[in-house]
């Protein structure tokens, strides 16, 4: 066996007399990579901060031990002075400086104070080789998709002579392609003597690349599994985050399908800056009441800018095409216009569309829907409370009062206050892209409810996801989209993700 490189003892961390860590202890083997799993809110990103040195030596109890030295970080550069490195889940590149400025940010060649631009663009090129990344370091990372963007940071990382890579769900916004790609590197790294921690939702990959499994819930340690022993099984890792076992993924279901409620015809959309590009081809297609409706497609495919579209123009040029409710043509040319027609979107990113991050609960359940709780003009704040009040009890939002910051809770219960916001605004068709990105499996679980509940009540629900066995488990239909063209229709009994994996790549080459 290796010798650990890292060993944190009986970490605790609180915040305002809350714990969020409670006697953590983890052992990390030099060249291996390391998974850290838990639900959103257990104390994993909490964890590395205190082992990065944002939260600094004296501000936590436990101890650090790095290469057999104690570590005593007070900052996150002497955390990266002795090759440990944190790439987080939100990206910190400057999008307007180049590949080669954002790799040597803070860290540039210079001599007299006059930067080497030769030797800078040079050693950039060897870094973007080791990451198999084929650009040009001159090139803005505003130019570059987020697969790319990650691979400019573990360059980055690389710059630094990492010895201990720490990656916060890295492939939370990446297709399957950049995913796959991503996992091929840090393998690679591995195999160079790199050590990783990897922090993931996405358990398949995580069974993928760790040698070794540690499982936080509610602030402390669950137990630490090998992955290459017998029993390292996905039902092993969920039982372990979620105190419980979940005989399905999936809450049951009956549907009670009604009558059609949403038809769309003949949606065709431009892109808002190359205008001649269409992005929505003719796009036509139904859903009933009490019926959930998935949208597949690779990304890229037009899912998201076919609902943004319907949403009041939210999206796009040159839109033309015709939307019925009920059997009536109904305008959606604004936002309000949506709204009040009973259509809900709630957004892929939630934290730059979906929420007020710096507002409370409250703030954020009542934003689509204020002109209910008003009376001349003026908000009703006791009414405005109970309402965000009963959303965060009905929605089991984790959170002590709705006075709590947005921005401040989990991935899932961010979730749960975008869905209670348009859940409130009282919608009859709900258009819900991405619902469970960036969650883990227990919130999912419970979105998967939500989802269940709005259906059962006689909504309308449409779901655009990226992970197929989420839309085989939840849809009564599943539309395939592919170049902005719908390419094919499945009932949800029949569907499969070989059938589905072909009306997506249809027309492609």
């Amino acid at each position: 066996m290796n010798s650990p490189i890292l060993r944190m003892l009986g970490i605790e961390k609180d915040f305002n007399g809350v714990k969020a860590l409670d006697e953590v202890s983890i052992e990390v083997e030099r060249g291996k990579v390391h998974g850290i799993c838990g639900e959103n809110g257990a104390g994993k990103s909490t964890l590395m901060k205190v082992l990065s040195g944002v939260y600094p030596h004296g501000s936590y109890d436990g101890r650090i031990e790095f290469e057999g030295e104690e570590a005593t970080f007070r900052s996150i550069n002497d955390s990266e002075a002795v090759g440990i490195v944190i790439i987080h889940q939100e990206l910190a590149l400057s999008p307007y400086l180049s590949i080669a400025e954002n790799i040597f940010l803070g860290n540039e060649n210079s001599k007299r104070g006059v930067i080497d631009w030769n030797k800078t663009n040079l050693e950039a090129s060897s870094l973007l080789a080791r990451v198999g990344l084929d650009e040009n370091p001159a090139t803005k990372v505003l130019e570059l998709g987020v697969g790319k963007q990650q691979l400019v940071e573990i360059a980055k990382a690389l710059s630094k002579r990492v010895k201990l890579l720490i990656l916060d769900e890295p492939t939370a916004a990446l297709n399957d392609e950049d995913s796959d790609h991503l996992l091929d590197l840090i393998e690679h790294l591995r195999g160079q003597g790199i050590t990783c921690i990897i922090i993931s939702h996405k358990l398949k990959e995580i069974r993928r690349i760790a040698d070794t499994v540690t499982v936080i819930r509610d602030g402390k340690t669950i137990e630490t599994i090998d992955m290459h022993g017998p029993d390292a099984t996905q039902a092993r890792i969920i039982r372990s985050m979620v105190g419980r076992d979940l005989n399905s993924m999936f809450p049951p279901r009956e549907p009670k399908i009604g009558a059609e409620i949403l038809r769309v015809e003949d949606w065709t959309v431009y892109h808002p800056v190359d205008t001649a590009r269409k992005v929505v081809d003719n796009a036509s297609f139904t859903v009933r009441a009490g019926e959930v409706v998935g949208f597949a497609g690779l990304m890229g495919a037009g899912r998201t800018e076919l609902a943004m579209s319907l949403f009041g123009r939210s999206y796009g040029t040159n839109i033309s095409g015709r939307v019925y409710k009920n059997g009536e043509e109904i305008s959606v040319r604004t936002v309000d216009e949506a709204i009040r027609n009973g259509i809900a979107y709630a957004t892929e990113d939630r934290k730059k569309y979906g929420l007020n991050l710096i507002g409370d609960i409250t703030v954020n359940v009542s934003a689509a829907a204020l002109a209910t709780l008003a009376k001349y003009g003026v908000i009703d704040r006791h009414r405005e409370y109970k309402v965000a009040e009963s959303y965060r009890t009905r929605m089991n939002i984790k959170a002590p009062t709705v006075s709590a910051i947005t921005g401040k809770l989990s991935g899932g219960n961010q979730q749960k206050v975008v869905l209670s916001k348009w859940i409130f605004a009282g919608p009859d068709i709900l258009f819900l892209d991405e619902p469970t990105r960036g969650i883990d499996v227990g919130a999912k679980y419970e979105i998967y409810g939500i989802i269940n509940e709005l259906a059962a009540a006689g909504k309308a629900v449409v779901v655009i996801s990226s992970e197929l066995p989420e839309l085989l488990g939840i849809s009564d239909r599943i539309y395939a989209i592919s170049d902005g063209r719908i390419t094919g229709e499945v009932a949800g009994v029949d569907a499969t993700q070989e059938s589905l994996m072909h009306y997506m790549t249809a027309g492609k080459d």
